[in-house]
């Protein structure tokens, strides 16, 4: 799939990348290993404006999936400034999801499934992967979700 297809399946949802976002601590945002790209844990901005709280205190479901598909938009963005193009990703392997809530809620996977829709949105069977979501008690920066990839690219 060319960068064009990719992003002519974004505009049809009605998404577009954002500028990929300056790490926060000290890590680099994308290791490239083994035919493997890691991909750091990327934070929900919704137009350049950081998602913070918790799920089950004060955001919605609704608000933590779309703050979970900005993470998933940032993934990608972060993956094309690594590699120059997502026409490389061969495959979404697995996505960690992290989801700041409170000791009683359990829908992070409903939250989490922001980012992996948005995956099989955009390249189809190839964006199915595993995946993990977890409830922690806070996030960096207050952030409401998190989500890291692996996913399987093909050389230069």
């Amino acid at each position: 799939m060319t960068d064009a297809e990719i992003d002519a399946k974004l505009a049809a949802l009605g998404l577009a990348l954002p500028q990929p976002a300056a790490p926060v601590a000290a890590y680099v945002p994308v290791v490239i290993a083994g035919g493997l790209a890691y991909v750091s844990g990327q934070l929900p901005f919704v137009d350049g404006v950081l998602v913070k709280g918790r799920l089950g205190e004060d955001v919605s479901i609704e608000d933590g999936t779309a703050a979970a598909k900005a993470c998933g938009l940032m993934i990608l963005a972060q993956l094309r400034a690594a590699l120059g193009s997502l026409s490389r990703v061969e495959r979404v392997v697995k996505l960690g999801g992290f989801v700041s809530s409170t000791g009683d809620f359990t829908d992070q996977p409903k939250v989490v499934n922001g980012a992996s829709e948005l995956m099989a949105a955009v390249f189809g069977d190839a964006g199915r992967h595993a995946r993990s979501a977890v409830g922690v008690p806070v996030l960096p920066l207050g952030a409401a979700v998190e989500v890291d990839a692996i996913v399987a690219v093909s050389p230069e």
